[in-house]
């Protein structure tokens, strides 16, 4: 937990930046029926019937000190999908970092081993070089500001009928 604390202690410096990385998986849902339209003092209205269309996944990536987000969704969540998504961190969001911090839960797709798997040795080798890799504790991605990130994506969905497990 320290270790993550003293990562956030850190002033914003554009060649090393702290970046929060999460995913989330969603149910994608539709409508049965069409909502009964809104009236006057009467809020749009809708059936809790819905159809389920499968799932999927985001990924973001947050940057608290530069106020920064970053997402992709993705049809599943795979080592391959991860790898993807942290390329192009290092090349199109930080092409200029000397190296990104990144902070995240310590899930078996999110380790450097995946980029193997995506790329070539030589490209992954690249990429894996421009990381500095945190991992929250054990039942403490709490610390992750990407998971609350999320948490917030989720409830404000939520809110607005779209519904995200």
């Amino acid at each position: 937990m320290e270790e993550t604390l003293d990562i956030y202690k850190k002033p914003y410096d554009p060649q090393y930046p702290q970046v929060c990385l999460d995913e989330m998986s969603t149910q994608l849902i539709g409508e049965v029926r069409a909502p009964l339209p809104a009236e006057p003092g009467k809020p749009l209205r809708y059936d809790t019937e819905y159809a389920r269309n499968g799932t999927a996944n985001i990924f973001m990536a947050f940057e608290p000190l530069a106020g920064q987000r970053y997402t992709k969704v993705t049809a599943q969540r795979t080592q391959v999908d991860w790898a993807h998504f942290v390329q192009a961190l290092v090349d199109q969001h930080y092409p200029h970092a000397e190296k990104i911090r990144l902070v995240m839960d310590n899930l078996n797709t999110h380790t450097k081993a995946s980029l193997y798997e995506a790329f070539d040795p030589l490209e992954a080798k690249r990429i894996a070089d421009k990381l500095e890799i945190h991992y929250t504790p054990k039942h403490g991605s709490w610390l992750n500001m990407a998971e609350i990130e999320l948490s917030h994506l989720s409830r404000r969905m939520r809110s607005q009928g779209v519904l995200m497990v």
